[in-house]
């Protein structure tokens, strides 16, 4: 099938600022201040390239500050790499940092709609969607209660029902499967693996490794901000629970 992400080549790099770095304007100016606004650079993500098709799901795994999340941003168009390109086709829909839109003063279906268009929907698309989205989330009882009196789970299941119903070509998912009781992260579940099934794209971080295994066609191990390996699901997940057990004896 057809390539829908080709990333090549990828480099990110941050500032890293000096703990000694002036905290107020008096310091700034001091000729101290000055020279401790120097700061250290360091690349989060390194000559990265790897290509996606259609109805594929690729596993990101590495342990913390591998520069996992780093690349899905960007795939998903936050923020702008240093070196290297990357070309994606369709829309993409984004699991990440769930409900950061959504405002506590607005009821769940005014904050569906906003965030609805927000993600690339039409108007007029959201309120064709809209019933299924309030019914996915199981928010029928309180969709027109302001977003401040809903439970955590309550706001992650509207996020993530307002998420998976852009009808995405590109899925990208960080870290929020874990939403709502057991029952309900099936059903999250299941619908991931219909995307999947339709020809959706997905690029999944997760520390779960049993789940990365299980749904995914491909792993990319990131240890550093490097590609450590690439390849099949099990076999890299294997390389990689290896290394983390050889360095906690």
């Amino acid at each position: 099938m057809e390539d829908v992400i080709r990333v090549e080549g990828l480099s990110k790099k941050f500032s890293r600022y000096r703990s000694d770095r002036p905290w107020t304007f008096q310091d700034l100016f001091s000729a101290a201040g000055r020279r401790s606004l120097k700061r250290d650079e360091f690349w989060a993500l390194q000559d990265v390239s790897f290509s996606l098709a259609a109805g594929r799901m690729v596993g990101i795994v590495g342990r913390n500050g591998a520069g996992k999340s780093t690349l899905l941003r960007l795939v998903g168009g936050v923020g702008k790499a240093d070196r290297g390109r990357i070309i994606t086709q369709g829309r993409i829909g984004a699991l990440i940092d769930l409900g950061a839109g959504f405002h506590p003063d607005l009821t769940g279906r005014e904050n569906v709609f906003i965030n609805g268009v927000i993600s690339g929907l039409t108007r007029r698309e959201v309120a064709q969607n809209f019933d299924s989205i309030v019914a996915f989330a199981e928010l029928e009882d309180f969709i027109d209660s302001p977003l401040r009196i809903y439970s955590m789970g309550m706001h992650m299941r509207l996020a993530f029902s307002v998420a998976v119903h852009i009808q995405p070509a590109i899925l990208l998912i960080d870290e929020v499967l874990a939403v709502g009781d057991h029952t309900y992260q099936i059903k999250c579940l299941e619908r991931i693996v219909q995307y999947k099934a339709q020809g959706c794209a997905i690029l999944l971080v997760s520390h779960d490794t049993s789940l990365v295994s299980r749904l995914c066609d491909e792993v990319i191990w990131l240890e550093a901000g490097r590609m450590a390996a690439h390849g099949e699901a099990t076999e890299v997940v294997g390389q990689y629970l290896v290394e983390m057990e050889a360095e906690n004896r």
